[in-house]
């Protein structure tokens, strides 16, 4: 123990705690006050734009005229949009088919992506290294735009539910998180249920998905988000408008493109604001997200933070 020198006897305290750094100081009232200052602020840059969304949605034409725009202050609430687009129609179509493609996308990827990472994480296991290299070289190297999608092509995918979801199924960084993750179980505990005659399918279903939920959470998490937000796929594949998913009718509202079957005669008449509207189809493709991230957040350090470290 560090001896610290007792300043009004000049002798030696064993028993004294040493000096801390001036870092480790319990913070100054002002020190506290700014960072509720910044903290304040950077959370009201991010929900002011979220509650102008919310409340332009549920404004009626007159109160978004009066506001000229956007409005802040809410005059009464309306839930015409909603009730307009959730009754059938373009919009209607476009949800379910991100949905769809959300559930499936995200189970097929996480399938490949357990499977892969659980391969390369036993070192034992035949040509992981020259996997892991080849994989590893597809993050900084890429054939490019044009050679991908001549492969959609040839495979027959343009025009098919099959092209939003093949192109992005796999991300190199998460099968990387997930392999490290899995390389930090106990090696002595698989080996035990090797001994008992445990296949590797039985040990990877049993042992290792169990005992890796926080890391299967956000990854989970991060492709069911891709899945949703993507359009990029959708317009360079489909052309087929009925195929198009929710975010690829949100652009087309925003860009003023077209309407949504069914509300051109309901905007004319005065009864729906244009702008309503789009505020609409943004708020019904946040929601999703929104709802879901809290339930995964408590898994973020331990999964991404975990499997990054131990990777």
């Amino acid at each position: 123990m560090t001896a610290v020198v007792d300043r009004p006897t000049g002798r030696p305290d064993r028993w004294a705690a040493p000096e801390r750094p001036a870092w480790e100081e319990d913070p100054s009232k002002a020190g506290l006050a700014g960072k509720a200052l910044v903290l304040s602020l950077a959370c009201l840059a991010v929900l002011l734009p979220l509650w102008i969304v919310v409340v332009t949605s549920l404004s009626s034409r007159r109160t978004i005229d009066e506001a000229g725009g956007l409005v802040i202050v809410p005059r009464g609430i309306t839930f015409i949009a909603y009730q307009e687009l959730l009754g059938g129609g373009q919009v209607t179509r476009a949800a379910v088919v991100s949905t769809l493609v959300t559930l499936a996308g995200t189970l097929f990827s996480m399938t490949v992506s357990v499977l892969c990472a659980y391969g390369l994480s036993r070192t034992g296991s035949l040509g992981h290294r020259w996997i892991l290299m080849v994989l590893l070289a597809t993050m900084f190297f890429s054939a490019g735009l044009i050679p991908t999608y001549l492969l959609v092509q040839s495979l027959g995918l343009t025009d098919t539910y099959l092209a939003l979801i093949l192109p992005s199924a796999v991300s190199v960084f998460n099968i990387l998180v997930l392999r490290g993750f899995f390389m930090g179980i106990s090696q002595e505990l698989l080996d035990s249920a090797r001994i008992d005659g445990a296949g590797d399918l039985r040990i990877l279903w049993q042992i290792v998905v169990p005992l890796s939920r926080a890391v299967l959470a956000v990854i989970t998490l991060f492709y069911a988000v891709g899945y949703w937000s993507a359009w990029f796929n959708a317009s360079l594949y489909l052309n087929d408008q009925d195929k198009m998913p929710l975010q690829n009718v949100m652009i087309q509202l925003v860009q003023r493109q077209q309407q949504p079957v069914g509300l051109g005669q309901a905007i004319r008449t005065g009864q729906l604001s244009g702008l309503a509207v789009q505020m609409a189809v943004m708020v019904m493709a946040l929601l999703p997200v929104a709802v879901l991230s809290p339930f995964v957040q408590k898994h973020f350090k331990k999964g991404m933070l975990t499997g990054a470290v131990k990777g």
